[in-house]
This record gives structure tokens, sequence and C-alpha cells, in this order.
């Protein structure tokens, strides 16, 4: 399976994860029970690691809303952010630039209208703030240390 595909069942993962209580490790059994097929390590990992930093992530994507509130962002442009700055965040194999492309990619399949546009900016602004070492609260840029 291609990071892509892993990148896509990740999304799908946090996308249910808006609407239950349930865990990831809930959401993934269930997926898998119900589909026969096992989910990759890496979509697992990506999704518990955005489940278990939420907070933190966000508080970086409310960083960068200007006029909006967390509340306001379509769920699936929501989820594509978690993902995406989690990714940015906490997996040092990947570039910043390709997290992004990523995302967007993504929400030129699931979203609608101009959340492709919307997910870019946002993110590139997290990308600047990456790049000049500035990060929002107590998270602790993982990447590069």
């Amino acid at each position: 399976m291609t990071r892509h595909e892993s990148r896509q069942e990740a999304f799908c993962l946090l996308f249910e994860k808006i609407f239950t209580q349930s865990t990831i490790e809930e959401i993934a059994q269930n997926a898998v029970e119900s589909r026969e097929a096992p989910l990759s390590d890496y979509a697992l990992r990506l999704a518990t690691t955005t489940e278990a930093h939420l907070e933190e992530i966000d508080q970086i994507i409310t960083s960068k809303l200007k006029k909006w509130k967390l509340s306001r962002i379509a769920k699936v442009a929501l989820s594509i952010l978690r993902l995406s700055i989690c990714e940015m965040l906490y997996d040092k194999e990947v570039p910043v630039s390709v997290s992004i492309n990523e995302a967007v990619e993504l929400a030129k399949k699931y979203a609608a209208g101009e959340e492709a546009s919307f997910v870019n900016g946002v993110l590139g602004a997290v990308a600047k703030d990456l790049e000049a070492g500035i990060l929002p609260g107590n998270v602790i840029q993982a990447k590069g240390e």
C-alpha cells in the first residue's frame, strides 16, 4: 500500500472519529472487520498520533483562522488539516511540502468547492511557522529534533 493510500485510510478514520466517542483503535478494528482487509501500519500510526495530539493540533489550526471558529470548518477539511498537521509535526520522514500536497489532493477528492484552497492556505501558514520555529502554546516541534 502506498503512503497516499495510507493517508486516505487515516483520513477516513479521523473523519469518522468526529462523529463518535470511539477511539481510533476501535474505529480501525470495526473498519478491518467490515471490509476484511487490514489497515496499513502507517495509516493507523498517523491516525492514532493525530488523536493523541488533537488538542495541540486544533490549537494550531485555530491560530490560523481569521474570523472563523474551528466549529465552522467543514468536517472533511478539518479531518484533512488534522492529519496533515500531525504528519508535519510528528513524522520526520515526510517533507512538509509533501504533506501539504497530499492534503490538498485529499481535499480535491473529498471536499467541496474552495476547501482545497482553504486547506492549502492554512497549511501554508503552519509551514511558515514551523520553518521559523514558531508554534502556538505548548506544542513541541518534533520534526528536526
